[in-house]
């Protein structure tokens, strides 16, 4: 089994830095130490549990050691054959023309085997690697996905989507980038620069490294300097970038609103605006690599002509051979690749740190809801629930709830009924642990939810929204969903159950039919009977109707409410109503008014007391008796042919 993975917390004072906009739109903070940030990554790397990773890890390292080694073999190598060729070789003059050629040639052997050599060592150091990295993106990318699951419902109501998926896209590419660049390139350029130092110490003398050093220290100084103004850009281009992305995806999901009300235009430019945002931060993040790279050229090409002119000094005054001043040309244009390598590599690897930066906020982004230490699962024995004088504020300074107590006996029907705001779909919120209350408590079978896990809480309850929002996949996938492991036979009895199934089967796919971004391809009712096989195939002991027909014609709400008695029989249901109509069986009604209990009782006891409920009672049957009386009408007066239906002008009810 693997060890937890550890994510590195974002220090306060790294908190309180400038925050950058795509994080805003997340509610989160961007800044964070980079060194933090970089620390939270090795467990990634070297994970617990996992011998092959780790082997792969060191054996790749290994490779990398014998690839450099190689690669600084090569320039040796072709020093001596140039002194061979050129008959500079230690006593030549006891040597033969044969002995010339077959010591050149075993060089130039030895060069290109070393050239293919030191390439191989490499693709082998890459392969092994590669299984190391992935599984370290794979890992953080399900740790932030299990992570966004168990996070509050107030912190998804208030995120957005298009950016929050952006910050993860980044985050990802920037584990790519940092364990790519910073593990398989960074430590071999400076294994490679010491070795270049020993190499010029040995053949040349300590002036020669002395000159490299400042020549590379120069080098570092302008690559980091300019890098770290090319991050400021870096983080405009991912603001502006994340910014349209959610205007995007914001505009898209809203398509039929952007219709109903023309504004096609009020859209697109928008869109135009944060593109232009991004398009300028892109100019100058080109413009800046262009002025970075020059830089970079001129600093080590000023310190590789004067090692050169010394080298050839050398030539000149007999101290050095040829193959001395063929050797360090080699060996400076070759060390300048990964020099230069090594430039890009900061700048990806503080590229790939702020793109991480607000990954790892979200990840230190703590549940609002959260199980006790040693919380037991809940045992469902009756499925009595009680709430007993609870307390609930969405904010301090906003009360929803107060002082409110009732019980839904074991197997009964209790409904919350009540005026908008009156606090009617927080009671189910608040059940569901979506929320904990300031005070009082909500009890199942005697157990306080705050006490048992959520897991087993929400495992026992089955919901039936208002706002049936489906999956992308097929109809069969959705109802499924209520249980996963559940087989077709089982799905096709709750559709049934639903009055589903008869539907489904006039349908061209049946069950693999696709049902469309948030299941738009389907009627109102017919999402809510979908809803009603999901749940019923989860056959929870306690189910909670959720305003389930109150955006339903009258004609489907009669047909949804026949699922629906099927689905509540000799179950603990708790129905959050709005049309009265459809719990006057209830057991039990519960009148909320402002977020207090101002009366319950049945729907007869109620409408004897004359109070807040049989007020609204007769002002939801007024209404439906006045649009009763006007379809007739519509319906005789279109029959007659006296009056045509579009003359008449419909009252507000």
């Amino acid at each position: 089994m693997n060890a937890p993975i550890t994510t590195p917390r974002v220090p306060p004072h790294a908190a309180s830095k400038a925050h950058s906009e795509s994080s805003n739109l997340l509610g989160l903070s961007s800044e964070a130490d980079h060194w933090t940030v970089f620390k939270g990554l090795l467990p990634f790397v070297w994970p617990e549990g996992r011998p092959d990773l780790r082997f792969n890890v060191a054996l790749a390292f290994v490779m990398l050691v014998l690839a450099k080694l190689v690669t600084i073999a090569i320039p040796v190598i072709f020093k001596y054959t140039t002194d061979w060729l050129t008959a500079d070789a230690p006593n030549p003059n006891t040597l033969g023309a044969g002995h010339l050629a077959l010591g050149a040639s075993m060089l130039i052997l030895a060069y290109g085997v070393g050239r293919v050599l030191a390439m191989a060592l490499n693709q082998v150091r890459d392969v092994l690697f590669t299984k190391v990295g992935q599984h370290a993106v794979r890992s953080l990318n399900n740790r932030t996905f299990q992570h966004l699951h168990k996070l509050s419902l107030r912190f998804h109501l208030e995120r957005r989507t298009g950016g929050l998926s952006r910050v993860i896209e980044r985050g990802t590419r920037g584990v790519d980038l940092i364990l790519r660049m910073g593990i398989l390139q960074l430590a071999p350029t400076a294994l490679e620069l010491i070795l270049v130092c020993a190499l010029l110490t040995y053949y040349f003398n300590f002036g020669y490294v002395v000159i490299l050093l400042v020549t590379i220290a120069a080098y570092m100084w302008f690559t980091f300097a300019a890098s770290e103004k090319r991050i400021a850009i870096r983080r405009e281009m991912n603001e502006s970038d994340t910014d349209a992305n959610t205007k995007a995806i914001d505009s898209l999901l809203n398509f039929e609103t952007v219709k109903y009300f023309g504004n096609e235009g009020v859209e697109s430019s928008r869109f135009d605006a944060a593109m232009q945002r991004y398009e300028i931060a892109a100019v100058k993040t080109y413009t800046s690599l262009g002025v970075l790279n020059t830089g970079q050229a001129l600093i080590f090409t000023v310190g590789m002509t004067i090692v050169m002119w010394l080298s050839a000094r050398g030539v000149i005054a007999g101290t050095h051979s040829i193959g001395d001043f063929v050797m360090i040309n080699a060996m400076l244009i070759q060390l300048y690749m990964p020099l230069n390598f090594m430039g890009m590599v900061y700048r990806e690897i503080k590229q790939g740190l702020v793109d991480l930066e607000t990954m790892f906020a979200l990840l230190e982004e703590e549940a609002e809801v959260q199980d006790k230490p040693g919380a037991r699962p809940l045992v469902v024995s009756k499925g009595e629930v009680r709430f007993e004088n609870v307390e609930f504020s969405y904010e301090k300074d906003r009360r929803i709830l107060s002082d409110v107590s009732f019980e839904v006996p074991a197997g009964k029907m209790v409904a919350i009924v009540g005026p908008s705001g009156a606090g009617k779909s927080t009671i189910s919120r608040i059940l569901f642990r979506f929320y904990d209350i300031q005070s009082g408590r909500v009890t199942i079978d005697g157990q306080d939810i705050r006490d048992v896990t959520q897991k087993s809480l929400r495992a026992a309850i089955g919901v039936v929204p208002q706002d049936t929002v489906l999956f992308n996949d097929t109809i069969l996938y959705n109802i499924r969903y209520g249980r996963p492991d559940a087989s077709d036979e089982e799905v096709v009895a709750a559709a049934k159950i639903a009055q589903i199934d008869e539907f489904v089967q006039t349908l061209p796919q049946g069950y693999k039919t696709m049902v469309g971004e948030r299941g738009l391809k389907l009627s109102g009712g017919e999402k809510q009977r979908v809803a009603i096989a999901r749940t019923l195939l989860k056959a929870p002991p306690i189910l909670v109707l959720d305003e389930a027909t109150s955006a339903l014609d009258s004609h489907t709400e009669k047909e949804i409410q026949d699922a629906l008695d099927r689905a509540t029989k000799d179950r603990t249901t708790l129905v959050i109503a709005h049309r009265l109509s459809t719990i006057v069986h209830a057991d039990n009604i519960v009148v909320l008014d402002k977020g207090e209990l101002v009366e319950q009782g049945t729907h007869a006891e109620l409408i004897a007391k004359g109070g807040l409920y049989a007020s609204l009672w007769s002002r939801q049957r007024q209404a439906e008796k006045a649009r009763e009386e006007l379809a007739l009408a519509l319906e005789e007066a279109e029959r007659t042919g006296a009056l045509r239906a579009a003359d008449v002008v419909l009252p507000k009810l």
